[in-house]
């Protein structure tokens, strides 16, 4: 299978590259351990993605970059996405807050804005908010 292949619409599409950016980011440190693991699959539950699709994007080979974005709205808007992803149950745990900052440098967030961001998420953010009020909140 292609890469190319896995990406065959655009909602399935963007799924896929958000599973696959954080599949990079978990095996960042070149080893992905039980709880990675664990959360790996929390996240392909959630994005809906296949068992075919997650064994391709957890290939060695296979290599997904986060693509950092140019705007803040772009940036915000995709942490946004995996924020909504880790609140469907309500909370944040400890593995998940340290993927969700490592993901937002990579979007290209300096790394305090990243914790800041992220620190203001955790107190705000109720999974049940669109995305302009979200990002009106983090603007303050």
């Amino acid at each position: 299978m292609s890469v190319n292949d896995l990406y065959s619409s655009d909602s399935a599409n963007n799924n896929l590259a958000h599973f696959a950016s954080i599949a990079s980011l978990a095996a960042v440190d070149g080893v992905i351990d039980d709880d990675e693991m664990k959360l790996l699959v929390r996240f392909a539950d959630r994005l809906q993605i296949t068992k075919e699709q997650f064994k391709e994007v957890m290939k060695k080979e296979n290599k997904y970059s986060i693509r950092p974005q140019v705007s803040f709205k772009k940036r915000l808007e995709r942490f946004y996405d995996l924020l909504r992803i880790v609140f469907t149950d309500g909370h944040i745990e400890d593995a998940e807050e340290l993927l969700l900052t490592k993901y937002a440098i990579g979007l290209g967030f300096s790394v305090d804005k990243a914790e800041e961001i992220l620190k203001r998420s955790i107190a705000i953010f109720t999974g049940k908010i669109d995305f302009e009020d979200y990002s009106s909140l983090i603007k303050k």
